[in-house]
């Protein structure tokens, strides 16, 4: 009987640029930021650390003539993060084009796992 929480994937990593790329983990980095105001909440429900989500932070606001994400340091007043217009832009797009991809290729996806071992039609 087949899992039926198993289901194909398509991820995308884009190469805009030799020193450009924007791929599943930027995304999910990019929404969780938007979703929590915050990179260090973000990353920490990505299990990556606070270094490691700022240094992504700071790569992607370089890749872009507008940065993505806006900051403000902690304090009394707490810190926080909100992704810029240009940041809601880029994140839309990016879904945009794995969801124009991923209805491209259900056809070939379905086809492929028609072929495995022990799958009915």
């Amino acid at each position: 009987m087949a899992d039926p929480h198993l289901r194909p994937e398509l991820f995308l990593r884009l190469y805009l640029a030799p020193d450009a790329m924007l791929g599943p983990g930027k995304a999910a980095l990019l929404a969780g930021i938007d979703r929590t105001g915050s990179i260090s909440a973000a990353g920490r429900a990505m299990g990556m650390s606070y270094k490691r989500a700022w240094s992504l932070v700071e790569t992607m606001n370089a890749m872009f003539e507008a940065p993505l994400v806006d900051s403000a340091r902690g304090g009394p007043g707490g810190g926080g993060a909100t992704l810029t217009e240009t940041g809601q832009r880029v994140l839309a797009l990016y879904r945009r084009i794995e969801a124009d991809a991923s209805a491209a290729a259900a056809p070939s996806v379905a086809a492929l796992k028609a072929l495995l071992r022990g799958q009915e039609a």
